[in-house]
């Protein structure tokens, strides 16, 4: 039975986020659900009301807490990116984190959230400025950065998914890291003006 004195005031959000995410590695999103949460919580049926108004909101939540550990994530994967060699590094860390943390990442890009949610907004935009700021340092002779940061997310993003939806070669770190970096390069020789800045930034 639910054992609504398992948890402090004031911590019931935190309980309710640590049962979201065991719920999530052990079943998928498919097992997510306020009640759900209630019951590993140990807290009554309608208390994660007091803090999630619904499913959504709660994996708003469980995102944001995502994003914020992608971040981490990538940065330690370099400290100070700046060059192109560099950005293939957090490349490779962003698919990494999307292979050792499955349905985190899934609730993250996947799943339907808040779009009101103020945490979950602040944290993608974390994400978003950490990509154009690698590629500002990495490129600096290319002039429409916001666009080429934007590719760069979504070639790391769509290799992520390539790799969980095993489409491509995720049995070994090795593999990831090959197939990762060599996409990146790939789409760097293909364009002219990457490869000029690239020439520039002394990284040819």
């Amino acid at each position: 039975m639910p054992q609504t004195g398992g948890y402090h005031h004031g911590d019931l959000r935190a309980a309710c986020l640590r049962a979201a995410r065991e719920l999530l590695e052990e079943d998928g999103s498919a097992g997510l659900s306020l009640r759900a949460v209630a019951r590993r919580a140990g807290v009554s049926a309608t208390a994660p009301y007091r803090h999630y108004a619904d499913r959504e909101a709660l994996v708003s939540a469980v995102a944001a807490e995502g994003y914020r550990e992608l971040a981490e994530h990538l940065a330690a994967a370099h400290p100070a990116p700046s060059a192109p060699d560099d950005l293939a590094a957090v490349a490779v860390a962003y698919v990494r984190f999307a292979l050792d943390h499955p349905a985190l990442f899934r609730a993250m890009f996947a799943e339907p959230c808040d779009p009101t949610s103020a945490e979950r907004v602040a944290a993608t935009e974390a994400i978003s400025q950490y990509v154009q700021g690698i590629v500002r340092d990495a490129f600096p002779g290319v002039e429409d950065t916001g666009a080429l940061s934007t590719t760069v997310w979504a070639l790391a993003h769509g290799l992520a998914f390539l790799h969980l939806d095993g489409k491509l070669d995720a049995s070994t770190p090795e593999a990831v890291a090959q197939q990762v970096r060599a996409s990146v390069f790939a789409l760097f020789a293909a364009s002219p003006a990457i490869r000029e800045a690239t020439t520039a930034n002394g990284t040819a």
